[in-house]
């Protein structure tokens, strides 16, 4: 089939239609193949693929499967291009409407993922580029019964102050709600005690009317969402209570004999629905609560800028600031954008960011970042990222994305939560029945059955586990503990073991040249300006060694030529016209070669914990010259600060330390034993750390895998929890599941704890929330449970939920890293 020339629209335009966006497409040929896969996709009737906008359409017969099609391009071996859409959705009010509208986004053709967090009221869907765009999204949530808008990164203070303008409201509500209703509640207390101080029956109805059809409209109008969808939630059981206890009222009062005071149940329904009302502001000033440290994160940055240019100084706002462009910062005042010192020398408080409480010094060259605070001397900072690709919006977005994400525990609260709605129409049916069976007492039936209604509202089941998260991730994260989404804040409260990498996370990584031993025939100079020229341009540790060594002994060494990274073994190159090789152990042994003296050397300075590298002239292969041993380069690395205390509690949290390291055994058992560390894995090729992961997991381990370079990413892939130090590769960090903001060993038990603490907090969450159903049910289908102690009940349920959560909010990191 011809590619099309054009691509009129990036949207379907019919519901037979869908377009997606392929990547990895180079020429003609890579569109037949992709045309004829899709092609062969069940229920497409025509293909059109254009490589030049670098998108498929597809006519179906059917109702378009955009999953099957992503299927086909990527079995054809090119990638369906995907896109990530975040949606703002007011109405939810329990579990059971969070899952209507992930079901909603999940029929809209195009869409392959949603996850609907209540405690954020946010939606995150992952869809097929191409195949759906953000209104269409909106659209399918309203037509569920919900409002939605799409979340813009301009449009975050327009959201808060839509939350605290309909907070305002509930709070207007509950408080008309619970003046109306006082009389009515001050009767009912009169009757109890013998007193009567009963309103007559039209001024009880006029009453609750007004707190039934007024402030309790909505429960009617999302109820009424809920049927339509087919579905039930908290505000058809509201519903359905109250208007049963108000109705039986009417029915009493309009048919009672005159002369005769019946009893009604007005008071019921209006306290019923002040109640929740009242609940419901509370839960959602609590829930406000919990998105505290996204808040105080968004109002590190500054809203202005001071830029340098040509000598003047002006001040802009942070948004019109460049890269390239000089601001310069005041002592107390924060800094602006990342940026790297020219001028000026200070130290800056990066507390709020890495969790570290002391400042640190800063020098020309240093680097900064935005948000944290120059405590003294006037620096000049030249601008490296702004707006989104600033550190503090990467945080800010790693945190979002953390909160908005589901833990698998969700999924059985999921699962219960579709049913519950239901079950409890049915129970209250049942006890409608049973009760006016047994003892004919229509009346005494329709309030047990609405007690029974309100009861088993099920909030606090939908916000157990999302608020819990919130707040443990935003704590955290006050900390420098960055955690990447709620699977791996799950998965790290399990841990049995912790494999580390050595250098840069449990030593410093910034080893020293400590001996040079040149080969007979070599001295120490020429030894190190050849090893000094080979590792020029390399930014490896040991390499920048050895600059740094040859720098104050004032070699100047050369430039390489057919330079060459050796992975797991060193580096080759050509220097001074000489093939040279520098490697570990490993490397020397492919060369066949072995000198006896260096050989004892070698091994005592491998005792003493030293980093060997080889340095050998391979000579050129055609002249079919034997390569040559010139010397050893011994290096020696500085074991952290907290290292030892972060060993020591992660043993005392009941989790097995090992270290994994590309290291020579000699040094490698050199730091464990200063640690602490029992078991080691060394001389591990980069390829095989990953390897070492699953021979742990394989003894039945939970594992997580902590680290900082590009050759740790695998490891950090297949752990079930990766752990980066932030100081290392933007590689690593995208690997990890958690990210460590400064490289203290110690955060990686406080992660562990923050973890354990924050699953306990859901755990109890859920335990409350099915045990208040699983007593209140019983007691309320019994007869026990009158309706506004049910009401009450259930209101207090959601609130002591959400603020058991929010406890969480104090954590830190204890002394040594863990409790």
């Amino acid at each position: 089939m011809t590619p099309a020339s054009t691509t009129t629209a990036s949207v379907p335009q019919s519901p037979a239609e869908l377009d997606i966006g392929v990547s990895g497409m180079t020429c003609a040929s890579c569109v037949r193949r992709v045309e004829k896969a899709l092609g062969r996709v069940p229920g497409v009737t025509a293909v059109s693929v254009n490589l030049a906008t670098e998108r498929a359409r597809l006519a179906f017969a059917g109702a378009p499967d955009a999953r099957a099609a992503a299927e086909a391009i990527e079995n054809a071996g090119f990638q369906a291009e995907r896109r990530e859409f975040d949606l703002s959705v007011t109405g939810m009010t329990c579990a059971s409407c969070a899952g209507r509208v992930e079901k909603a986004l999940g029929r809209v053709p195009g869409v392959e993922s949603a996850a609907v967090n209540l405690a954020t009221e946010r939606a995150h869907v992952v869809a097929f580029a191409g195949s759906v765009d953000a209104a269409a999204l909106a659209e399918a949530v309203e037509r569920a019964g919900f409002g939605a808008a799409p979340v813009e990164a301009g449009n975050a203070t327009a959201e808060t102050d839509a939350r605290a303008e309909r907070s305002l409201r509930d709070r207007n509500h509950a408080l008309i709600a619970a003046a109306l209703s006082l009389p009515l509640l001050v009767g009912m207390a009169g009757d109890l005690a013998g007193l009567d101080w009963m309103l007559p029956g039209w001024a009880q109805l006029i009453l609750a009317s007004v707190v039934q059809f007024w402030l309790g409209a909505r429960f009617y109008r999302a109820g009424w969402n809920a049927v339509r969808a087919g579905a039930g939630n908290m505000d058809l059981l509201v519903a359905l209570g109250t208007s049963a206890a108000w109705g039986l009222s009417l029915y009493l009062m309009l048919t009672a004999h005159p002369g005769h005071a019946p009893h009604l149940y007005f008071e019921a329904s209006a306290v019923l629905i002040a109640f929740v009302l009242f609940g419901k502001w509370l839960e959602a000033r609590a829930k406000g609560q919990t998105a505290a440290a996204i808040r105080a994160l968004m109002d590190l940055r500054p809203a202005t800028a001071r830029l340098r240019r040509d000598g003047v100084e002006t001040d802009i706002p942070v948004e019109r600031v460049r890269v390239g462009d000089v601001v310069v910062v005041r002592p107390g005042e924060r800094i602006p954008v990342d940026g790297r010192i020219v001028e000026g020398a200070g130290s800056v408080d990066e507390s709020m960011l890495t969790g570290e409480s002391l400042p640190v010094d800063k020098e020309p060259g240093a680097r900064v970042t935005g948000g944290s605070i120059g405590v003294d001397g006037l620096l000049a900072v030249e601008t490296t990222a702004v707006g989104t690709e600033t550190t503090l919006a990467r945080i800010v977005r790693l945190v979002e994305g953390a909160q908005a994400s589901k833990a698998p525990i969700q999924r059985l609260v999921d699962k219960v939560s579709a049913v519950f709605v239901p079950a409890v129409l049915v129970v209250a049916a049942l006890t409608l029945a049973g009760w006016w069976i047994a003892n004919g007492d229509l009346e005494h039936a329709i309030v047990t059955a609405v007690s029974v209604l309100v009861i088993a509202c099920p909030c606090a089941l939908g916000l157990a586990t999302p608020t819990a998260i919130m707040v443990g991730t935003g704590a955290a994260a006050r900390h420098g503990i960055l955690i990447k989404d709620a699977e791996a804040l799950e998965h790290a409260h399990a841990l049995t073991a912790v494999a580390f990498d050595k250098t840069g996370t449990l030593t410093e990584g910034k080893p020293r040249v400590t001996d040079l031993i040149p080969a007979a025939g070599t001295d120490e100079s020429v030894l190190l300006r050849l090893a000094a020229g080979l590792q020029a341009g390399s930014e490896h540790p040991l390499g920048r060694a050895v600059r740094a060594r040859a720098e104050e002994a004032g070699v100047t060494p050369g430039r390489p030529e057919a330079f060459r990274a050796l992975a797991g073994r060193g580096v080759s190159g050509l220097v001074e016209g000489r093939a040279l090789l520098l490697g570990n152990a490993r490397a020397l042994a492919d060369t066949g070669l072995r000198d006896a003296s260096l050989a004892e050397r070698a091994a005592a300075l491998e005792g003493g914990g030293r980093t060997l590298s080889w340095l050998v002239e391979t000579g050129p292969v055609e002249t079919g010259a034997a390569p040559r041993l010139l010397g050893l380069i011994a290096f020696g690395d500085t074991v952290k600060a907290g290292a030892a205390a972060a060993v020591r509690a992660l043993a005392a949290q009941g989790v097995e330390p090992v270290m994994v390291t590309g290291d020579n055994w000699g040094a490698a058992r050199s730091v464990a034993a200063a640690l602490g560390i029992e078991r080691v894995f060394a001389e591990v090729l980069p390829g095989d750390k990953a390897a070492v992961v699953a021979t742990l997991k394989a003894e039945g381990n939970r594992v997580a895998m902590v680290g900082d370079g590009v050759n740790d990413a695998p490891a950090l892939a297949a752990a079930d929890v990766g752990i980066a130090m932030a100081t290392g590769t933007d590689v690593a960090m995208h690997s990890a599941g958690v990210t460590l903001m400064r490289g203290d060993p110690a955060l990686v038990a406080g992660s562990i704890d923050v973890s354990r603490r924050t699953y306990a907090k859901i755990r109890q969450g859920l335990f409350w929330a099915f045990a208040y159903n699983v007593i209140g049910i019983p007691l309320a289908a019994s007869g026990h449970l009158s309706p506004v102690l049910a009401g009450a009940a259930m209101a207090l349920s959601s609130v002591s939920v959400v603020l058991n959560a929010l406890t969480l909010r104090g954590w830190a990191p204890p002394e040594g890293g863990a409790r």
